[in-house]
């Protein structure tokens, strides 16, 4: 699972820094996570094929998270794309995408899917055999959603070695990857758990921006492996975290703790601060895996 942030800063985009946008590899699927002033610019910076991208997933209708989806949606018509694209976000954000392209009598010439959300509790909004994605209601200024993304467990791993010490024709190889009991001629079973490894842990990554602090968000991220959680002050802000309903990194942190998750990656920030180790720093108080988001900047996980 790999993680590339191409923008993480609130409110406006500055020279050196883009507001949200980011894009999640995981199992064999490359979807792009809100969609910020300068996207198309920093996807052609890391080399990220855009024809790659079949599943946009916008949090809300504020523009420092959405307002470079029409370039984009635009840019895919112009690279002729045939297949189709789909959008999830909040309820008119079809209205406000498909009036720009009737004004500039620009439509696409590529099925384009929109996926309106509205429900206040989480919902499953997309799933097929690799990868499931669920929403995660946020409490914001407006409408807002963050999503969960879950791999599927994968198929089990041949053991050739054990296949082989027992003689099994390769021609049964197939059956055993999809999790079948071998029969022996001398009609011995042998359990496909011995005849194969067991498949690499699923994992899990939650976005969430933007929010206000909200501790009964960790029972919905539950023990995920990698939660990005808003962190739009330090803590001597706090009351105006509260007035704008955002979150501090403390707060980001308590939330990281009681979830249990595995890794916290910071982002959001406000540009008042003069370096985000700062926010690190104050996170680290309360939870002890703690990474920062940056604009140019991939994790591994």
């Amino acid at each position: 699972m790999r993680l590339t942030v191409l923008g993480c800063y609130a409110a406006t985009p500055r020279t050196l820094t883009n507001p949200t946008s980011q894009i999640l590899e995981i199992n064999n699927h490359m979807v792009l996570i809100d969609c910020g002033e300068g996207t198309q610019v920093e996807l052609r910076r890391h080399k990220i094929k855009f024809s790659r991208i079949n599943h946009i997933f916008i949090s809300h209708l504020h523009g420092d998270h959405f307002f470079g989806l029409p370039g984009f949606i635009s840019t895919m018509r112009l690279l002729g794309r045939e297949k189709e694209l789909h959008v999830y976000g909040p309820k008119g954000i079809k209205e406000a995408i498909t009036l720009l392209l009737k004004l500039g009598d620009s439509w696409t010439n590529y099925p384009l899917l929109f996926h309106e959300l509205s429900s206040k509790e989480s919902e499953l909004v997309f799933e097929d055999a690799k990868i499931s994605v669920t929403t995660i209601p946020l409490d914001h200024r407006i409408y807002t959603n963050g999503y969960l993304f879950r791999e599927k467990v994968g198929k089990r791993k041949l053991n050739i070695a054990t296949a082989e010490e027992y003689g099994i024709d390769k021609a049964y190889y197939q059956n055993i990857k999809n999790g079948k009991d071998i029969t022996l001629d001398n009609g011995e079973i042998i359990a496909n758990s011995e005849l194969t490894f067991d498949p690499p842990k699923p994992k899990s990554y939650a976005f969430c921006s933007d929010t206000i602090y909200d501790e009964s968000l960790a029972a919905k991220i539950k023990d995920v492996d990698v939660l990005y959680h808003e962190s739009t002050f330090l803590e001597s802000e706090a009351e105006l975290a509260t007035k704008t309903k955002h979150a501090t990194a403390m707060q980001a942190a308590k939330v990281a703790k009681v979830a249990n998750v595995k890794t916290l990656v910071l982002g959001h920030y406000s540009t008042r601060y003069k370096s985000i180790e700062l926010f690190k720093e104050e996170a680290s108080t309360i939870f002890e895996n703690v990474l920062l988001a940056d604009d140019g900047k991939s994790f591994d996980f």
